[in-house]
């Protein structure tokens, strides 16, 4: 078994996208898991001071999207680290790219556009991760 900072199989023969490759993971795994650990166990008041919205939409929502936030970025960084399903990372790759587009429309219809940078940097990084990781196989 490879060590985790090298790929089981490299983007193609290319180091430096690999290595941007697994940066990209490890970011997306951060923002992820971090936040979706933030809506699962932090109490709804403190997120609403964080943000405006967890104040205005029902608990299990939130606490359902910080569970598939939370799944997305182990999703996208674990099946490579342990070797365990790889491709697993694609399939989490999608549903954090997917989840972003959601992100910024559920964001942009209630007048909040000014917090989709954000989102935009994880969409972004997630769609890379998306094409590296799947097309380039």
């Amino acid at each position: 078994m490879s060590p985790p900072y090298v790929s089981p199989r490299p983007a193609s023969g290319r180091p430096v996208l690999n290595i941007g490759l697994w940066a990209s993971q490890t970011l997306v795994f951060i923002a992820f898991a971090g936040i979706g650990a933030m809506k699962l166990f932090l109490p709804v008041d403190r997120l609403a001071a964080l943000w405006i919205w967890p104040g205005q939409v029902p608990e299990p929502f939130l606490r359902t999207m910080g569970l598939i936030d939370l799944a997305g970025g182990v999703g996208i960084l674990l099946p490579m680290l342990t070797g365990v399903r790889p491709r697993l990372v694609v399939a989490a790759a999608l549903g954090c790219t997917l989840l972003q587009l959601a992100a910024i429309v559920f964001h942009v219809s209630r007048g909040e556009a000014n917090v989709t940078p954000f989102n935009l940097v994880l969409l972004v990084l997630s769609s890379f991760v998306l094409w590296g990781r799947g097309a380039r196989r």
